[in-house]
């Protein structure tokens, strides 16, 4: 069989996010070099300077007003591809969590077993947080990205579009118990539906030979839904052509570099996370780490392009069972890490918000940073079901530690290119915590 056929996805995926990178890239080109034409000689007949310079900077505001609005129209118009295409996906991850979570938990069989191998991920989940969050501050303070960036800061009063949410112990309790099971599969919001398959699925074991059939059913409902999911995949180069097509029309290679100190250390960071963290994690569990690598290839590369961890869900789990981890284990591990343990977002976290205090030359103390990691252990839990999660968190970490809201707009222009990293980051991560959670249960593979 040929590479191509093997990889058939891998590849068309990797030839659509370079047709998006060139098509991008000339239409931002042809766009910043189609000036806004006006009037110069009534300019030029304007003998008073100080009115003149008035009039220059009103028409350059305007220019650059008519030039952000173009691009907007041109790159909505192929984001729409990849809209459709994460919106399918949307489609297929609740009754894909419910059916697999459900089936899981009913061959793990009773609460012991699950409380067993619940622990164990808990306990996985906490520590590689506080790895994360930790290596974020180390990152952060040793290269100061925020330090001598020189792009102007944001108005006082200018506003980010971001709602802060601080999750509290209520919020909280009201975001995992489901009042409704339909409302939380309408909203894919994943940790209702999986305290809600933990309750069905233990039930469904429980009762024996009459909870047969309906474990059975869901059997057939997760196969279903498995195939569903190819179907879905086929249109993923195309999706992955309108995002990243739709990225660069909006920001251009001038934006890398500006942020060119940032994004290095941020992507330096997750890098250093994968190779050197989680394959010490790997190696202490003897877990064949590279080979992980290779098996779950297609679904990191998913993740990157489309800038979404939820668009490679189905296929990471294809992937870790073809790479041996049992059905029990993937089906119980992944759905709980998509809420506790997106390694990428939750780096993200402090360093941003650290980030944020350098550009404006804030201070923040040793004392105030491990305060910060340890609010955002417990606070980065449940977020996965809100849109753009890691910057509402961020949000809230600003004004808690009293550094301007408005500052969260100095990531936003390179926050779409970060999220690819941080996404990829969540895939592999998952992928590592189901792995060393199966080898804690005496799986071999």
């Amino acid at each position: 069989m040929s590479y191509f056929a093997k990889n058939k996805l891998i590849v068309l995926i990797i030839i659509a996010m370079l047709v998006g990178l060139v098509i991008g890239y000339f239409i931002n080109v042809s766009l910043t070099n189609n000036k806004f034409e006006y009037n110069k000689e009534q300019l030029n007949s304007i003998t008073n300077p100080e009115i003149k310079k008035a009039v220059e900077a009103g028409v350059k505001k305007y220019e650059e007003a008519v030039f952000v609005q173009a691009k907007k129209t041109i790159a909505g118009r192929y984001s729409v591809l990849s809209d459709i295409f994460l919106h399918l996906i949307k489609m297929i991850i609740a009754p894909l969590v419910l059916a697999v979570l459900v089936l899981g938990v009913a061959k793990v069989g009773d609460f012991k077993s699950v409380g067993r191998i619940g622990l164990k991920t808990m306990i996985y989940f906490t520590c590689a947080t506080l790895i994360a969050l930790a290596l974020g501050l180390v990152i952060v303070n040793v290269f100061e990205p925020g330090v001598g960036l020189k792009i102007p800061l944001p108005d006082t009063n200018a506003q980010t579009g971001i709602k802060t949410n601080v999750q509290d112990a209520k919020n909280f309790i009201d975001h995992v118990i489901p009042e409704s099971l339909i409302r939380s599969m309408a909203a894919n919001d994943i940790l209702p539906i999986v305290v809600f398959a933990l309750f069905f699925g233990i039930a469904a074991a429980s009762i024996g030979e009459k909870g047969k059939a309906i474990i059975n059913a869901f059997d057939s409902l997760s196969h279903v839904m498995f195939k569903v999911t190819n179907f879905v995949m086929n249109f993923a180069p195309i999706g992955v052509f309108g995002a990243i097509t739709a990225v660069v029309i909006m920001q251009g290679p001038g934006v890398l570099k500006i942020y060119v100190n940032l994004i290095l250390c941020f992507f330096g960071g997750l890098l250093f996370f994968i190779f050197v963290v989680l394959f010490l994690i790997s190696t202490l569990f003897k877990i064949n780490f590279f080979k992980l690598l290779k098996d779950i290839k297609e679904p990191i590369l998913l993740a990157f392009s489309t800038a979404s961890s939820e668009s490679a869900m189905p296929k990471t789990i294809e992937a870790l069972e073809k790479h041996g981890i049992s059905n029990r284990i993937v089906s119980f591990v992944l759905p709980l890490g998509y809420s506790f343990n997106l390694d990428g977002s939750i780096m993200y976290m402090t360093f941003a918000t650290v980030f944020i205090a350098q550009c404006y030359g804030m201070d923040i103390g040793m004392a105030d940073q491990i305060k910060m990691m340890l609010i955002l252990l417990v606070t980065s839990k449940g977020m996965a079901g809100v849109p753009r999660a890691s910057l509402v968190v961020i949000a809230g970490m600003l004004g808690m530690f009293k550094i301007p809201g408005e500052g969260l707009l100095l990531l936003l222009a390179v926050d779409q290119l970060l999220d690819m990293g941080r996404s990829a980051t969540n895939v592999v991560g998952n992928a590592v915590a189901s792995a060393v959670v199966a080898k804690l249960e005496g799986e071999k593979f």
